[in-house]
Order: C-alpha cells, then sequence, then structure tokens
C-alpha cells in the first residue's frame, strides 16, 4: 500500500514536469540576452528588451487585439446559445427534434477543425456569390466571419458545461418560485442564471480560449490583414523562432493564469453565497 503511494506521487510529479517545465523554461529564456531561444549568454544579465520590442511591434500588437476582440465576441455569442442549447436539452425532455438537435451541437466536439474550417469557407463563398448577385452586396471574409465560425464550434463546449450543470440543478426553488406567481422568465433570470453562474464563467472562459488559440478554422475563414494573433506567430515560427515569441507566450500564459485565479475566486464566492442562502432558507 505505500509502496503505491510512493509510486502515485512519483507519476504526479513526473506529469506535472512534462506538463510544467517548458513552460517555465520558455518564461526563462524570455528574459536571456541571446539571440539563440534555447541558449543562455552566459555573459549577459537577465533583460527585458524583448519585451520592449514586443510591445513595439504593431503588426503582434494589432493581432492580439485583434484576437481579443475575436475572442470576446465569440465566447459572448457562445454562451447564449451554448446556455440555451443546454437549457431546451437538460430541462425540456423529449420532444421532435431532441435528437437532431443534440447531434448539431455536438458534432463540432468531434469534428476535425480542417472539416470544420474548410465547410464554413465553402458557406462563405456561397454567401458572398448570393449576396453580389441578389443584392449587389460585396461580403468580404474578416473580422465577422472569423466570429461567426468561433462561435460555431465553442458554442459547443459551452452547451455540454451548461446541461452538465443542469442536469444536477436541483429545480426545487424554481418551483417554488412559479407556485408564488412569478414569470418563467423572471424565474430563470433572478433564480437559475445566479445558480448556474459558474458553469456560464467557466463556458465563457473555455470558449474565449479556444477561439483565442484557434488557427486551422481562423486560416479558412479570414482574409488578407484580418491575421489573428496565431496566424502571426505561426507565419514567423516558420522563419525561425525568436525570443520576441517566447515574450509573447510569458504574457499570455500570465493572462490565463490570472483568468483562471480570478475565475475560481469568483466561483468560490458564488458557491458561498448559495451555501449561505440554502442555510437561511433552512432555517427560516
Amino acid at each position: 500500500m505505500k509502496m503505491r503511494g510512493v509510486f502515485s506521487k512519483t507519476m504526479l510529479g513526473f506529469g506535472f514536469l512534462f506538463l510544467y517545465v517548458p513552460i517555465v523554461s520558455m518564461v526563462i529564456y524570455s528574459f536571456n540576452d541571446s539571440r539563440l531561444v534555447t541558449v543562455w549568454n552566459p555573459r549577459g544579465s537577465p533583460t527585458l528588451k524583448w519585451y520592449v520590442k514586443l510591445f513595439g511591434d504593431d503588426q503582434i500588437l494589432s493581432a492580439a487585439w485583434l484576437s481579443i476582440k475575436v475572442a470576446s465576441m465569440s465566447a459572448t455569442g457562445a454562451v447564449v446559445l451554448g446556455t440555451l442549447a443546454g437549457l431546451v436539452l437538460a430541462r425540456f425532455g423529449p420532444f421532435k427534434g431532441r435528437a437532431l438537435l443534440q447531434g448539431l451541437t455536438t458534432a463540432p466536439l468531434v469534428m476535425p477543425e480542417v472539416i470544420t474550417g474548410l465547410s464554413m469557407l465553402l458557406l462563405f463563398v456561397s454567401l458572398e456569390q448570393l449576396f453580389q448577385h441578389m443584392f449587389g452586396w460585396q461580403f468580404d471574409r474578416g473580422v465577422v466571419t472569423i466570429t461567426i465560425a468561433h462561435i460555431t464550434f465553442t458554442m459547443a463546449y459551452v452547451t455540454v458545461v451548461v446541461q452538465s450543470r443542469l442536469s444536477s440543478f436541483d429545480d426545487s426553488l424554481e418551483e417554488a418560485a412559479l407556485d408564488l406567481g412569478a414569470r418563467p422568465a423572471k424565474v430563470f433570470f433572478r433564480i437559475t442564471v445566479p445558480l448556474i453562474l459558474p458553469a456560464i464563467l467557466s463556458g465563457w472562459l473555455l470558449a474565449f480560449t479556444l477561439s483565442w488559440d484557434d488557427l486551422v478554422v481562423t486560416q479558412f475563414v479570414s482574409a488578407p490583414g484580418s491575421n489573428t494573433l496565431p496566424m502571426v506567430i505561426f507565419s514567423r515560427v516558420r522563419l525561425g523562432v525568436s525570443p520576441v515569441v517566447n515574450a509573447l507566450a510569458t504574457i499570455m500564459v500570465l493572462i490565463v493564469a490570472l483568468g483562471v485565479i480570478l475565475s475560481a475566486i469568483l466561483m468560490r464566492r458564488q458557491e458561498q453565497r448559495r451555501k449561505r442562502e440554502e442555510q437561511m432558507a433552512a432555517a427560516g
């Protein structure tokens, strides 16, 4: 039994080393004085020059701002649609078309990104031709098409998160509110949404990260002048890794870590508030 515990802890340690040693080394080399990303300059001291060069790179900054806008809009749209889909699948019971809705909302989870990107490209090309023929409008690919494509595959993840939360949700509070005369819309926004808010926040963060990180689908539906940050990084890495990329990746890791910490704090406070309300309701 003791040997099993030692083995489990050892394997856990190796797992953490495998995951985080490359990230830690990348952060360390972002302060390297050498232009070589994997060779530390023994004569130089840690420097911030790559961060200074990063913030002076207009291409990276514009691509990062575009990625933030696209990821924010995609995550918000995915949360709205995914929450509605999760609510329907979890609460409406058997209905005609349920299997079709279930399949459509979960298909992006298993669909290869190349297929998703190609199908979205064919859709947008057809829409361009249709709008040009019928209305004379010029339908150009760019931020709008990237956002729509990202919503298409990120809402599936939000749907799964919200549906799983609603499936284990105690609906007695909703039934009590309905018995007291509250309308369904008011019950949803005043009771259901606050109680499933941790799942909604988790879905938003997951959708934001997937949209921010996506490269394959974005390359299919983007146009010249609408390059996101992963596209810019990929194009530069193909020509050779620069320490500027290490600095950029370090900032991204820091932002993600702060987001995870803030999300955990908010979810913990929400859970504590829910427990207090349940205790007050039980005492009353």
